[in-house]
């Protein structure tokens, strides 16, 4: 049996560290400041307030992140996945300064959407307006590749797989978007690669984030890539795995998590049958956004119990053991999402509610 890499996402929003992000928080404790406001709104699956158990904690502080790492590795959480958006306190000052962060494996998505309203609560209503674009220029691309081997690929337990440090993009189409060609984001990467090498490492494993299917009309006339599906450009721009975020595009986040399950795993049974790469299934806990919102928005996943969580682990990891014998998967990776999504209402994290109780279903399922 295989021990596998859990890997839990982990969204850094909990700390007053970044001055960025006061545009959203004004009250210096991040997105703390949202989950501590959510009463119970009283719509179908509404399960809040929730409190977590360890406090309004800063995860940016190296002492709080001492016991989450250890928390996290004692019920077989074993790396992180940092969302990176430019802001890194809660990886630099929190994760990378904790004594026993050795105990952990870690590596980066950069999370390359648009900033909207989306994080104010006061402004949520409007998610029309960009506070800062997910696609960039091809110059800070360099610089963010650049930054990434130097700072993060050089550390001893950064992940990697065959020895290859593991670079996760979440939203390709903005990757695109960077460059303007499909020809010209492949020589991104390609460049990437070859810095990776000449930095010391046998190769660069570039993990995509897989949202839906859909095909690329919208590329220019004349891109090689032009009205091929997802699938293609993923083999057209060389990525070696996708992965999910969380199951949304993959399955409806609306309605009973055993049925939700259901469609998920119908829907990645034929994603991985169609893509040439692994494709390193996720486990999604739960999904209800009303957190950010003062009025109700549609999408509650309901009864995602410990026990129905429990069950879809065991479900996800039936369908990873069959990848890992037949080859296909060449880690035994599966995502988490997420470590700490309260305003998403998917962590790992213990609360009031249901205490330890989705840790330790990772523990009884994966040891």
């Amino acid at each position: 049996m295989s021990k596998y890499d859990i890997a839990a996402f982990v969204w850094p929003s909990y700390t007053g560290d970044e001055n960025r992000t006061k545009i959203f928080w004004p009250e210096g404790y991040g997105e703390w400041q949202t989950v501590k406001a959510m009463t119970n709104k009283g719509y179908d699956g509404c399960r809040w307030p929730r409190k977590p158990l360890w406090g309004y904690v800063n995860e940016a502080d190296p002492r709080i992140m001492e016991m989450q790492i250890q928390c996290a590795v004692d019920y077989g959480v074993n790396t992180s996945i940092y969302d990176w958006y430019w802001f890194d306190d809660c990886l630099n000052d929190g994760f990378l300064k904790a004594r026993n962060n050795k105990d952990m494996k870690f590596y980066l998505m950069w999370a390359n959407h648009n900033a909207t309203h989306l994080w104010d609560k006061r402004n949520s209503a409007d998610l029309s307006t960009v506070i800062w674009k997910g696609a960039v220029t091809p110059e800070i691309w360099d610089k963010i590749t650049d930054r990434t081997i130097k700072k993060y690929f050089s550390v001893d337990n950064y992940y990697k797989i065959d020895g290859c440090p593991v670079y996760m993009i979440f939203d390709i189409d903005n990757f695109l978007r960077t460059f303007g060609t499909s020809e010209k984001a492949k020589a991104g990467l390609d460049l990437f690669r070859e810095k990776t090498v000449k930095a010391g490492f046998p190769g660069l494993h570039i993990q995509i984030v897989h949202w839906r299917k859909r095909t690329y009309g919208w590329l220019p006339e004349g891109d090689s890539a032009k009205g091929c599906t997802v699938e293609q450009l993923y083999s057209f721009l060389g990525a070696d795995s996708v992965t999910n975020y969380n199951w949304g595009g993959s399955a409806n986040l609306d309605g009973d998590y055993s049925a939700i399950t259901d469609e998920y795993m119908e829907s990645i049974t034929d994603t991985d049958s169609n893509i040439s790469i692994p494709f390193y299934p996720n486990i999604t806990i739960g999904w209800d956004n009303n957190v950010r919102f003062n009025d109700f928005i549609p999408g509650v996943v309901k009864n995602n119990t410990p026990e129905a969580f429990g069950e879809t682990c065991r479900r996800v990891k039936e369908f990873a053991d069959k990848k890992l014998a037949d080859g296909k998967m060449k880690a035994p990776l599966i995502t988490v999402n997420s470590w700490n999504e309260w305003t998403e209402t998917s962590y790992l994290q213990p609360d009031d509610l249901y205490g330890y109780g989705y840790l330790e279903k990772i523990k009884e399922i994966f040891g």
